[in-house]
This record gives structure tokens, C-alpha cells and sequence, in this order.
């Protein structure tokens, strides 16, 4: 075969190959905008089928306005249009309904019965709190009166009557560890203590050491016992001086004899917490629990 023939036979066979892939090349294309032709001539219609329902529906609509309207104004007494739907009433059995109103109201009947249960609890407590006959302030650091006040309290109602009638005597003691450290106080909430006592009526029959005597005014505060007993010798002016008798060891507590401890009795007065009148009624109450207790210990 001659040079001639055979590069016209290749010649050929690119024509062919490079025909083969121009048709390979045509048909997807014709394909692809077959497919988009479809895809397009189907998003006409799905648009022209929303346009004619949303053009229905404000037919209707406008319609039902139209018919409503004539209701209104007695044009038509029964409409064809406009039809009103009722709702099924559902019936529930007597346990469906019980079970149906605590799941709706569940969190309601948990808080009332909460503020029941409180209000219970603080009724109980109340009626059930023991009542004491007499309160004595224990104002200075005794740290066996803090831990265990039984010893003071029983020694006291050994003078005391039952003032409430409950047919029991009971005395309690109020402790308040004053002292002459002012961090300490304030930690031990001392000083809101004895301003919330010294403002109430409730007692009368103060133990204090002489600690306290330097921050209260004994003539402000406390009643003049020479007037009182006047040939007792422990008698200081206001306080009776139970350093030197037997006292802490008829209570069966522990002290700094260091510290100068004294009973007194305050003032009847008008204060914060109390009138006059209640605080006069206490002291008469508590005057001869004091009177037995000096003379037990003179």
C-alpha cells in the first residue's frame, strides 16, 4: 500500500472516531434539555394548578363574605355556602373524667396540697409547742449554760408556780453568749439577739455577768433592790452577786469566777415588742421567783 493510501485511511478512521464522540456528545445534550424541557413544562403546571387554587379558594372565600353578609342583613335566612361544623362531644366514663381533670390540673393540686401540708405542719407546731410559765435571760459566755441550760432551768421552776394553768411548770432560758469581743458577737448574732430581747416583754429575770453590766445603764434598764431588801448584804445597788455563793454548783455548771455574775430584775417600760401594761403583768408574774431565789441563796 502506498504512503497516499494510508494516510488517508487514518485520516478516516479520526473523522470517524471524532464523528462517534460529536454524536456521543449531541445525544446527551438533547437529552439534557429534554429533561429540563420536562422539568420546566412540569413546574408550568404544578404554578398554573396553585394559581387556579389559590384563585378558588378566593372565590369561595369571597363568596362565603358575599353570603354572610346577606345573612346579616336577612336578605337569606339559610345559607348553602356557609355551613357551620359541630364539634362531636366526646364522652368520657365517671374514671376518664377524674383521671382527665387531675392530668389538666396536676400542678395545681400539688402547690395547695403543699400549702396544705405547711400550714398543717405550722398549725401542729404551734398548738404543740410547750408553753413556758417564765423566761430568764442568760446574758454573758457560759459554755456550760449553752450546751445545757436543764440544770438552770430546773432550779428556777423549783420557785416557779403554773402561770398558764397547763398543769406542768416549765421555765426557759434564754442564752445570749455576750461577750467583750465584738467579732465574736457579730458572728454569734449576739448583738441582734439582745436588741430583739431587751425589746420584748417576754422576761424579766435577767443573769448577766459583768460584762453585759458594761453595756447596758443599770438605772435605765433595771429595778433598785435596796428597796427591796434592804438589809441583804450581796445586794449591789441593782444586781444581787451570785459570785460567792453556791449557785452554779446548785445548777450544776461550770464559770469563770473571774467574771462578776448577778441576777436582776428589769424595769416594767413601753417597748418595741411590748406595752407597758404586758411587761408589768410579767414582772408581777416573775418579782417572787426572784424573792425565793435570794433568799435561798443569801
Amino acid at each position: 500500500m502506498s504512503d497516499n493510501n494510508k494516510k488517508d485511511t487514518k485520516n478516516e478512521k479520526l473523522h470517524i472516531s471524532k464523528s462517534v464522540f460529536q454524536n456521543i456528545k449531541e445525544e446527551k445534550q438533547q437529552r439534557l434539555e429534554a429533561e429540563e424541557q420536562k422539568e420546566l413544562e412540569i413546574q408550568k403546571k404544578y404554578e398554573q394548578a396553585e394559581k387556579e387554587k389559590k384563585e378558588a379558594k378566593e372565590r369561595r372565600l369571597l363568596e362565603e363574605k358575599k353570603e354572610l353578609i346577606r345573612l346579616k342583613q336577612g336578605i337569606i335566612e339559610e345559607s348553602e355556602t356557609i355551613h357551620e361544623e359541630e364539634e362531636e362531644e366526646i364522652k368520657l366514663s365517671f374514671p376518664k373524667k377524674i383521671s382527665n381533670f387531675f392530668y389538666h390540673n396536676k400542678w395545681w393540686l400539688i402547690i395547695a396540697c403543699a400549702g396544705v401540708f405547711i400550714a398543717s405542719y405550722l398549725v401542729y407546731s404551734l398548738v404543740s409547742k410547750p408553753r413556758p410559765d417564765m423566761t430568764v435571760l442568760f446574758l454573758g459566755e457560759c459554755p456550760s449554760i449553752g450546751e445545757d441550760s436543764e440544770g438552770l432551768e430546773k432550779y428556777i421552776e423549783s420557785f416557779a408556780e403554773d402561770i398558764n394553768g397547763n398543769g406542768e411548770v416549765l421555765v426557759s432560758v434564754c442564752y445570749i453568749p455576750y461577750s467583750d469581743e465584738p467579732q465574736k458577737n457579730y458572728v454569734n448574732g449576739v448583738d441582734t439577739k439582745l436588741t430583739a430581747e431587751m425589746q420584748s416583754g417576754n422576761a424579766v429575770i435577767v443573769i448577766g455577768n459583768n460584762q453585759i453590766s458594761k453595756m447596758i445603764n443599770p438605772e435605765d434598764v433595771f429595778v433598785d433592790l435596796t428597796d427591796l431588801f434592804p438589809d441583804n448584804e450581796r445586794i449591789d445597788k441593782y444586781y444581787f452577786k451570785l459570785t460567792g455563793t453556791d449557785f452554779f454548783s446548785k445548777i450544776g455548771a461550770e464559770y469563770n469566777e473571774e467574771d462578776d455574775w448577778f441576777i436582776a430584775i428589769r424595769q416594767p417600760a413601753r417597748l418595741l415588742y411590748a406595752k407597758q401594761e404586758e411587761m408589768e403583768k410579767t414582772y408581777e408574774q416573775d418579782k417572787p421567783v426572784l424573792e425565793k431565789i435570794i433568799d435561798d441563796l443569801s
